[in-house]
């Protein structure tokens, strides 16, 4: 394969005395037109290839055909109104609905299909004041993290007042109808908007009866400086929640009284542990937290000790052996328990005292459980691999369960077999992973496997349904979901056990989890593909350059893959907590070295048959480290599998990306898997 030329520049960095080469820093420059013009050339190539695959069409309409029903989110109330999102099925953003709670006729609310003419423009959230009259409403433009605020009357759907922007990494939090606080970053002086460095966070409040200019910091700023700062304003409008981070892990915890005006107070300082409020019970604040309990605990303090000493923290719901997560409704806690992978859900009073275990469909996971303090009936959804998302309505004062929605799909699930199994990594340690495919599989090493894995920042995998996956099974494929150490899966043990120098047993679990397939025959080398995204992309960089032998398929995505570098671009440094940065030390910057994709791409090696995806919008993880990562392993090559990377010049890291261009990327990503393990005929 004649790949587009990749001119080379002479840079190079010194870290601790050893200098190391960045033949391709130009590429950094997002906005330069010799970076545009490889993109497009890189692009040229890819389409050229992967639209002679005859069967990729043949994916694309099955996608279509399966994505094509009904879709609707857990109704939520806010005024007069309850409100829901649905998708009729190929609509390229959900629309946002609603109807009069004590009934009425559903009526369109906010159509985010209507903000740009290809679908490009999403909705990024959404906040409602208190009674319900006025909303806020975040939008994305070709993917970006930037956002902007729009607000309207909820009566009228008229616009009120600016159109906010330079808002980034921001919740919304409404006091009364007199305006609402929210954060964001000035915009960066070096690099372009896309790629330049963001600092110190601001929270801001904004008057609706004034412009932006003269809207007021309320904490952060250059004389605060964090990272990352957000609000949240309690149910009863009393308090105002601040929290504030410099890392991905471990926040500080502040405090204003709202209804007696006075400065704002620290609960916590310091990063060491996380702390989030569940809910507010008069003087009474309730905290999640993993302070003295890695796999968290709910805790109550008193706001009224803040001011004149430290409060006492009195636990609510103790720490157990499972990862906990608290939400609240009806005065009500409900407790989420990741239990080996799979959800458990118990409801408590705000005593602690155990009310009741909630009976599930089956094993997987159960999401939501949370609404207004004075909400009796509130949903709840449950999905695994083959079990497409469906909604349930709870009942919180007797427990009784009743479906509410279950959706039509084209799939039938007594056709699959999903299982959990245990496999040994390089170290001894016991890791979980959940395999999925038809029933009365041959366990002859040809079945074509797609292996996925995350193993970062605190984040679990817990099973869910989704379109695509049920197009790779309904072709015959097995898919395997590794539960590798960085992830949450079992608290903040299992997190810290896949960081900074620890974070090489992530790539040895992944790499474990590939030799358990392979060994017992569900597939082999020939037949098995790499897959994940952003860390998980770093993840799938670092596997195939510590192990090219491993894997016949490699699909990195919007990864982190210059690990020198990362934290130079846009909120990178934010991940240092997970990585450790080669500014730190030498011990640092050597282990970041020895796995970093861009930097262990050698030649005279076979590497898998590569398809990098990124999008130039991209300003969460940057394009460039997928940019340069391509140009290594293309210069390097040493055997005929291909190396291609596809640029999505319409998108970000992955949030708000319209129906027809996922369908688009992932049919490409299947056709050239199936492909690349020399299939000729889908099944």
């Amino acid at each position: 394969m004649k790949y587009p030329t990749t001119e080379k520049g002479a840079e190079k960095d010194d870290y601790f005395g050893e200098k190391v080469t960045a033949p391709y820093r130009w590429l950094e420059d997002d906005q330069s037109p010799k970076t545009k013009k490889w993109v497009n050339n890189q692009n040229k190539l890819t389409f050229e290839y992967l639209y002679k695959i005859q069967y990729r069409n043949q994916i694309k309409d099955q996608l279509k055909e399966l994505w094509n029903y009904e879709r609707i989110s857990a109704p939520f109330e806010e005024g007069e109104y309850t409100y829901y999102y649905k998708n009729n099925g190929l609509q390229p953003q959900s629309v946002l609905y609603r109807r009069l709670t004590a009934g009425g006729k559903e009526e369109i609310f906010l159509d985010p299909n209507a903000f740009s003419t290809d679908g490009t423009t999403s909705l990024g959230g959404i906040s409602f004041s208190k009674d319900g009259s006025l909303a806020a409403y975040q939008i994305s433009e070709g993917g970006s993290d930037w956002r902007k605020v729009i607000i309207i009357d909820t009566n009228t759907k008229k616009q009120v007042g600016d159109t906010l922007k330079n808002v980034k990494f921001s919740t919304v939090a409404w006091k009364s109808n007199e305006g609402f606080y929210y954060s964001g970053y000035q915009k960066p002086k070096i690099g372009s908007p896309l790629s330049g460095k963001t600092e110190h966070h601001i929270l801001f409040f904004h008057n609706l009866h004034e412009s932006q200019s003269k809207d007021q910091i309320v904490f952060g700023g250059e004389k605060t400086p964090r990272r990352y700062i957000n609000a949240s304003v309690s149910e009863d409008q009393r308090y105002l929640i601040i929290t504030a981070a410099n890392s991905t892990s471990g926040n500080e915890l502040y405090i204003q009284d709202l209804k007696t005006p006075n400065k704002i107070l620290p609960v916590v300082t310091g990063f060491t542990n996380s702390y989030e409020v569940v809910t507010t019970d008069g003087d009474w604040i309730y905290l999640q937290t993993n302070r003295d309990a890695p796999n968290q605990k709910l805790v109550k303090i008193n706001a009224s000790q803040i001011k004149t000493q430290s409060p006492k923290w009195e636990t609510v719901i103790p720490e157990t052996k499972s990862v906990l997560k608290v939400s609240s409704a009806n005065t009500y806690l409900f407790a989420e328990y990741i239990v080996d992978v799979h959800t458990e859900v118990k409801q408590y009073d705000l005593n602690g005292k155990l009310l009741r275990t909630i009976d599930l469909p089956g094993l997987g996971q159960a999401a939501g459980f949370s609404g207004k303090n004075n909400q009796k009936e509130i949903y709840y959804s449950f999905t695994n691999y083959i079990y497409p998302s469906t909604l349930f309505k709870y009942n919180t004062e007797n427990g009784v369960s009743e479906l509410y929605q279950k959706p039509v799909i084209n799939f039938n699930p007594e056709e699959f077999e999903s299982k959990q199994i245990f496999y040994t990594s390089q170290d001894g340690t016991q890791i979980p992973m959940t395999l999925t495919y038809k029933k009365g599989i041959k366990l002859n090493g040809k079945n074509p496997t797609l292996l996925y894995g995350y193993g970062g920042f605190e984040i679990s995998l817990l099973p869910a349904f989704s379109v695509p996956t049920a197009v790779w099974l309904q072709n015959g494929g097995v898919y395997a979901v590794a539960n590798i150490r960085g992830g949450g899966e079992y608290g903040r043990k299992w997190h810290d056990a896949g960081t900074r120098l620890n974070k090489k047993n992530v790539f040895e679990d992944f790499i474990s989890a590939g030799e358990y397939l392979i060994a017992n025959k569900y597939t082999s080398s020939s037949y098995l593909a790499l897959s994940g995204g952003s860390n998980g992309g770093l993840l799938v960089g670092a596997v195939m350059t510590m192990r090219p032998d491993l894997a016949q398929v490699a699909l990195p995505a919007v990864g982190v893959l210059d690990m020198l570098r990362y934290h130079t671009f846009t909120a990178g440094a934010g991940w240092a907590y997970d990585y450790g940065t080669a500014d730190d030390n030498k011990e640092m910057f050597t282990y970041l070295k020895s796995y970093s994709p861009v930097h262990n791409v050698k030649k005279g090696v076979c590497y898998p048959a590569t398809l990098i995806t990124t999008g130039d919008h991209d300003d969460r993880v940057v394009p460039s480290h997928s940019y340069k990562f391509a140009a290594e392993l293309q210069e390097k090559q040493s055997c005929n599998n291909p190396v291609l990377i596809r640029i999505e010049t319409r998108a970000g890291h992955g949030a708000g990306k319209p129906i027809d261009l996922l369908i688009e990327e992932i049919a490409d990503k299947f056709a050239f898997t199936f492909n690349n393990f020399g299939i000729k005929e889908l099944k």
